[in-house]
């Protein structure tokens, strides 16, 4: 386990067989991932990007919306039973397709309100999250990271990996 005042990492979070529950069914043929043709709201003023990345939506509750949950949720049980939350706002999958050039994608919050955040890695790959203060986190199969996702951070994609799987915890 590696902390930080600014953030902490798990490695090993999951036990074996919910590791490969969870990989197997992101990683299937039939897994429902919905295209976004940007990466954030800042990305979308790249010139000349064709970046695209995939997302699936297990949970939201931002901004006290409507709840909404996918026929998923419980795929996700075994990750969220094990970080200490008082109310869960949301949980997304991101599945980064591999690119011949490592690309860097724009810093953004995820939300301008202070709260908390996890992302979980599904695969290794040589893709990474950046931090403020530029700190990169590796993408280690079933490693956890905690930090604060109201603070400036952003994703890259992979070159050496057909994709890069996350899932991006956001909760109080």
């Amino acid at each position: 386990m590696e902390i930080n005042k600014n953030y902490k990492i798990i490695d090993n979070f999951l036990d074996k067989e919910n590791l490969f529950i969870i990989k197997n069914v992101l990683e299937g043929n039939n897994f429902n991932w919905f295209m976004k043709q940007d990466i954030n709201e800042f990305h979308e003023n790249k010139k000349n990007d064709h970046t695209i990345y995939f997302y699936h939506m297990f949970f939201s509750n931002y901004n006290n919306e409507e709840i909404r949950f996918s026929n998923l949720f419980n795929l996700i049980i075994p990750i969220i039973t094990r970080i200490n939350m008082n109310k869960l706002l949301r949980v997304k999958g991101n599945l980064y397709p591999r690119t011949q050039n490592k690309e860097i994608h724009e810093k953004h919050k995820d939300a301008e309100y202070k709260h908390k955040g996890a992302i979980f890695y599904v695969n290794t790959n040589d893709g990474y999250t950046i931090l403020e203060n530029d700190i990169e986190i590796s993408s280690i199969e079933n490693r956890l990271l905690l930090f604060d996702p109201s603070s400036f951070h952003c994703s890259t994609s992979t070159t050496n990996s057909k994709f890069r799987i996350n899932i991006n915890i956001n909760y109080f």
